[in-house]
């Protein structure tokens, strides 16, 4: 297990949690009530900062329960919130349901996953090597 430095930066703010020991998503709750009008979106605070260590990404990514009852979810999913990010985790949420749904301080809107990535440097070239695929893309390999 990887140990990651949290902030807190609201009296109400939730610390992340997983619900079941293994689960990949740690769930990010509000700390301030927030409106969202049907086709609205919305900025919510966490309270929370996080100091994610070198090499890794956080992942904001949609709660799947969220989305099914209420038809609210993460607009940017998934979020990235890069290693050397230190201010508050803020979730952009948007109303894709009917009605206006009003979120209250501890509900739980997103999950926060932590992954590693491969740092890359991009060079230019006049050719890219050539692949079975090659420049095929968008469905190519579908049959019609």
């Amino acid at each position: 297990m990887t140990e990651i430095a949290v902030q807190v930066l609201h009296p109400e703010a939730q610390i992340p949690a997983s619900q079941l020991p293994g689960d990949a998503g740690a769930d990010l709750a509000l700390v301030e009530s927030l409106t969202l009008r049907p086709g609205a979106r919305g900025l919510g605070r966490t309270g929370l900062a996080v100091e994610l260590p070198s090499g890794t990404m956080g992942l904001v990514m949609p709660r799947s329960g969220l989305a099914l009852r209420l038809g609210v979810t993460v607009l940017n999913a998934p979020g990235l919130i890069d290693a050397g990010y230190r201010g508050e985790i803020r979730v952009l949420l948007i109303n894709f349901g009917e009605s206006t749904v009003e979120l209250l301080p501890g509900d739980r809107v997103a999950q926060l996953v932590v992954v590693p990535y491969v740092g890359v440097d991009y060079l230019v070239r006049d050719a890219l090597s050539e692949t079975e695929r090659g420049v095929g893309g968008f469905g190519h390999t579908g049959h019609h």
